[in-house]
């Protein structure tokens, strides 16, 4: 499973690292020490926690969020195959963005909840691109 350092995470729920920080500090986000002594989130952990940061109401801190060429990188929150189909979401900050895409597709990007993706949005169509 993948985990993500706390300037990562930041960078994902659309925070400053320090805000990231001060809530693993408070015991919000669970951490655990890589063995160099770098604190890490757990993949499924953040994907979790942003579902959460979201549905409470966004980040805490302002944050001004642009989508340059409408690319919105975020974390992988939920995956639903179906024998031809899937749906993917994805928590981009304060966005949640759903796409669906063929089966064959997400098991090619190889997609897990809690890995890093980008949500590319042209016109009606989301596309996803594994980080």
């Amino acid at each position: 499973m993948q985990s993500y350092t706390i300037g990562q995470a930041a960078r994902l729920l659309g925070v400053s690292p320090d805000t990231a920080r001060r809530w693993a500090d408070a015991g919000r986000m669970a951490t655990h020490r890589d063995e160099s002594g770098r604190r890490l989130i757990a993949g499924r952990d953040l994907a979790a926690f942003s579902v959460e940061l979201a549905q409470a109401g966004g980040a805490e801190e302002e944050t001004s969020s642009t989508s340059v060429r409408n690319a919105f990188p975020g974390i992988v929150t939920a995956i639903k195959l179906g024998d031809v189909a899937a749906q993917v979401e994805i928590q981009a900050g304060p966005h949640r963005l759903v796409s669906l895409l063929t089966r064959e597709a997400v098991d090619e990007l190889g997609l897990e909840v809690g890995m890093e993706a980008t949500a590319r949005v042209k016109s009606t169509n989301v596309h996803i691109d594994r980080v």
